[in-house]
């Protein structure tokens, strides 16, 4: 590796971390391709301040009356836990269709076939068409058109 590259490898890094930092973002991971047999793998996360455990106190109480219990709210289910989810690969602005004024790629109840695109993903001004990992139906949409999205993002629901 020459040292212009090696230069250059640093100062885009450097730019990732400070677009790491600029958009509040917890991690970002890009490849960039120099040739057939040489890329530069470059991952860039950071840590969230930890908010301290809150203390719990326990005051003596009286006996509860013996009553059945209620059951418990559900928990709103997270996307990303899905079985069908479909993650973010990359740090970027989604997009739904192929450019302005076109129709969506996909709708929820849309049939898709295994890598039809599903949406694009732009990221460092380069247009990444997302495929269907499998054949299914599109339960959810979970992003918005023109939203941004971090790496591991939940972005459909595919059944």
């Amino acid at each position: 590796m020459t040292k212009n590259t090696h230069d250059a490898d640093v100062a885009f890094i450097q730019a990732l971390a400070e677009l790491l930092r600029e958009n509040d973002l917890t991690e970002l991971q890009v490849k960039r391709e120099y040739g057939e047999d040489d890329s530069l793998n470059v991952r860039v996360s950071r840590l969230q301040p930890q908010a301290a455990a809150p203390v719990q106190t326990v005051a003596a109480a009286a006996p509860a009356p013996a009553a059945a219990p209620e059951p418990a709210a559900p928990l709103p289910e997270d996307p990303a836990a899905h079985p069908g989810a479909v993650t973010s690969p990359m740090v970027g602005t989604v997009y739904m269709q192929a450019e302005p004024g076109a129709p969506s790629f996909i709708s929820v109840g849309a049939t898709v076939n295994e890598g039809d695109t599903l949406l694009i993903v732009e990221a460092m001004k380069t247009m990444n068409h997302i495929p269907a990992p499998r054949a299914g139906t599109v339960k959810r949409i979970l992003v918005e058109d023109g939203a941004p999205v971090e790496y591991g993002a939940p972005l459909v629901i595919l059944e």
